[in-house]
């Protein structure tokens, strides 16, 4: 095993794979994500599907939150933007690989207006001001009949790609998974750039970056409206997948899984944001299927642990507060160094 990595310059430093075997593990990972719709079952792909929705909006809210400090509440309500986006830019005959961007953007110039505020006020301030953002938006979604279709909802035709109808669990799975790549990158490299390094500034001292010429109006507000882009991508692939939606998925509730996600993670990290989306994703699954198979023998306790979720969300977040406020992420970091250094002391 190798016991450490040495630099020879600022440009290897700064590379997102910091050695040969990490470029190889990363790779075979993702050509046996690529394959998991040849061999995976129904169930598996469908999940996979789920959680690289999530995941889309959990890396746009940790840019938002993690890496720049603006504690956002609102993130299901930009997914709701985008998916009701995708659904009205179909009816226009506008093709999902044209609407879905769109659909981001739209999410992204409404963000803009919704982080106006933080020059102001940050902070819990800032987090009510995105909470009435996320009311707002949910009363449109009720209210607005003829683009959301109220109440009842609306249905979205199925993604059609040069003539391939992308129907089903396994013909979604690559468009949400090419997205999760590429978006996952962008985030990554967003990062380790000039914006990136801002975010953080004004994370950690914003008056003191703003002397050493940050902008501050301009980066928090940038930061939103990438993290806004991300969830309305997100909120596209929903609407896609499920071919329906309704107002009432897009509840104040996703947000605070979202914002638990994050904090379960690790924050302003995009590996923070595929630990605490798979991990958030399968705890209230983990429940439903244990739920499922006490259902016949004990079912006094299935009934017990179907209602759960929420609870179970509430103590992962006080205990990873208290143990490990860096996340699973920093747990996988101390992981990784320690076989690093194998056989030696670290």
């Amino acid at each position: 095993m190798r016991t450490g990595v040495f630099f020879e310059n600022y440009g290897a430093e700064e590379q997102l794979w910091d050695s040969q075997t990490a470029k190889t593990m990363m790779a075979v990972f993702v050509v046996a994500l690529y394959l998991l719709p040849l061999w995976g079952s129904d169930y598996m792909v469908a999940m996979a599907c789920i959680v690289g929705i999530h995941l889309i909006a959990v890396m746009g809210l940790n840019i938002t939150t993690g890496s720049a400090g603006l504690i956002s509440l609102s993130q299901a309500a930009f997914m709701g933007v985008g998916c009701y986006a995708v659904s009205w830019f179909a009816r226009w005959g506008i093709p999902f690989w044209l609407a879905l961007p769109m659909a981001g953007l739209l999410a992204a110039l409404i963000g803009m207006v919704v982080g106006l505020p933080s020059l102001r006020v940050k902070g819990m301030y800032f987090a009510i001001a995105t909470l009435a953002a996320h009311f707002v938006l949910s009363f449109l979604f009720r209210e607005w009949t003829p683009v959301t279709g109220g109440p009842g909802g609306v249905n979205i035709p199925a993604a059609n790609f040069f003539g391939i109808e992308l129907v089903g669990d396994h013909r979604m799975f690559y468009p949400i998974y090419i997205c999760v790549l590429l978006l996952g990158l962008a985030a990554a490299n967003i990062t380790r750039s000039y914006v990136g390094r801002a975010f953080i500034a004004v994370r950690d001292r914003d008056i003191s970056a703003e002397i050493l010429g940050v902008n501050l109006l301009r980066y928090k507000v940038l930061a939103f409206m990438l993290g806004s882009f991300y969830a309305g991508v997100a909120g596209g692939l929903l609407g896609y997948f499920y071919g329906a939606i309704t107002a009432e998925y897009f509840t104040f509730g996703l947000s605070v899984f979202y914002v638990a996600a994050i904090i379960v993670g690790g924050l302003g990290r995009v590996l923070g944001s595929v630990l605490g989306a798979v991990f958030m994703t399968f705890v209230p699954e983990s429940l439903r299927l244990m739920s499922s198979a006490l259902s016949g023998s004990i079912p006094s306790l299935a009934n017990l642990l179907l209602p759960m979720g929420q609870v179970v969300f509430g103590i992962l977040i006080i205990i990873f507060l208290i143990f490990e406020p860096r996340g699973l992420a920093q747990m996988w970091a101390r992981v990784r160094r320690a076989f690093h250094l194998w056989p030696f002391r670290t």
